[in-house]
């Protein structure tokens, strides 16, 4: 069943989808009234719902029954990565909106090769917001992550005081043994907490980055004996961190 998140919450007992999803509904899925769909509201709520109306502006779909099933990871994960090449970046996005991230940051680190255009800005995070809210959709999440412009390293440092938690992968922990940061964090958090996770570009967290990151709270951790790609260690995080808190209990 195709599912749609919808701007506004649903009014005498009916979500109106508009836009883009209108025209997915009616130009790509063909359907017709009668047709069932799920609606999720900027609240997180999630209904079934049967299409009653199609007009020129809207497709009217009325709540059938509400469901009470909760998707999403019980603490906030947010992933910084530094920018990336190519579409690394995207698949980070794509595949961590499955695996239950709440935020992405992207953020300009001194070994990033690519290098932030701020002409090709607001282009550049439409897609990124769209890959999300298509991976939130596919995955049947409850809420879109939601996807902040670049930021710089200082920025990032200041960010960080705003979450419960934070920590940094850094590779040389790793080659050092050190495999319990990371879980004696996991093991700290309750429900509702959040959780910021720091991951460097393809040559990693620089010296000074690192000694920046310790400085202003984070703590650095180790992710297993092996060293796992810009775009392979996030996922790796948010899959530990689902079997953690969903699967072991």
């Amino acid at each position: 069943m195709q599912r749609y998140f919808v701007q506004h919450r649903a009014s005498n007992g009916c979500f109106f989808i508009e836009a883009e999803d209108r025209h997915h509904i009616i130009k790509v899925m063909r359907m017709v009234v009668g047709d069932q769909i799920i609606c999720v509201g900027p609240d997180g709520k999630q209904a079934v719902c049967k299409l009653a109306e199609i007009t020129d502006e809207s497709v009217v779909a009325e709540v059938v029954q509400w469901k009470e099933e909760n998707p999403e990871l019980p603490i906030s994960v947010t992933i910084a990565s530094g920018l990336p090449k190519g579409d690394k970046l995207e698949w980070i996005i794509q595949k961590g909106t499955e695996l239950g991230a709440r935020e992405f940051i992207p953020f300009a680190g001194v070994r990033s090769v690519v290098k932030w255009d701020d002409k090709k800005a607001a282009k550049k995070i439409d897609r990124w917001q769209k890959i999300a809210k298509e991976a939130a959709e596919q995955s049947h999440r409850t809420r879109i992550p939601d996807v902040k412009a670049p930021a710089s390293f200082k920025q990032l440092l200041a960010l960080g005081k705003e979450f419960d938690y934070k920590l940094a992968a850094f590779e040389e922990e790793s080659r050092n043994g050190e495999a319990s940061a990371f879980s004696a964090v996991l093991k700290q958090m309750k429900q509702g907490e959040s959780l910021l996770l720091v991951f460097g570009p393809e040559g990693g967290l620089a010296e000074a980055e690192v000694e920046q990151l310790q400085n202003n709270g984070f703590t650095l951790c180790g992710l297993g004996p092996r060293i796992l790609r810009t775009e392979t260690a996030p996922l790796y995080t948010l899959a530990a961190i689902s079997y953690h808190f969903e699967l072991l209990r």
